[in-house]
């Protein structure tokens, strides 16, 4: 884990508020297997999805918004089955492809193995946070937000544009062009 990364997830797991609110989905053995899925570049599922739900909850907080629901919703938005880059399987259609199936993934996984922290807003929040690849836009502000959170915390960490090709698909593309 990158300095800055293991600097993030403390400071979100010493928030006693924060940690109170997650302190069940940090420890599921189920969660604790994302540290081993890669999310960007040198960035797991864990890191990733426990940056996103501060920086969510620490927003919602301060505008006196549901902390607690951006806090989950925040942690489980990527809670998928498996490592996206594992599926090597043809997709028979653009559409089923990662980035506009893995939502419907992670709320099954939240509400198979967290019913009871899984509302109409966490559902809203995990559902919805790939707007607007998914068409439906979010319902909640705190949706809106996990959203925001997402795509600000994923655009940082590609940093350059090839980076940035890969993630839209548009590396491969370029490199069957240049051949």
């Amino acid at each position: 884990m990158a300095k800055s990364m293991q600097y993030k997830v403390n400071r979100a797991l010493n928030d006693r508020k924060y940690y109170e609110i997650v302190r069940s989905i940090i420890n599921s053995p189920e969660f604790q297997k994302r540290k081993n899925f890669k999310h960007h570049e040198d960035c797991s599922v864990y890191e990733h999805c426990i940056e996103i739900s501060y920086l969510a909850y620490r927003i919602c907080r301060k505008l006196g918004l549901y902390s607690r629901d951006a806090a989950i919703g925040g942690l489980l938005h990527d809670f998928y089955y498996k490592p996206w880059q594992e599926n090597v399987e043809k997709k028979d259609s653009f559409f089923k492809q990662h980035g506009f199936v893995h939502a419907g993934e992670a709320l099954d996984n939240s509400i198979k193995f967290f019913p009871e922290l899984v509302n109409a807003r966490v559902s809203d929040i995990i559902l919805r946070h790939m707007f607007p690849l998914n068409i439906h836009p979010p319902k909640y502000p705190e949706s809106w937000i996990v959203t925001f959170a997402d795509k600000f915390v994923s655009l940082g960490v590609l940093g350059s544009g090839k980076e940035l090709l890969k993630y839209i698909g548009l590396k491969k593309f370029l490199n069957k062009i240049k051949r």
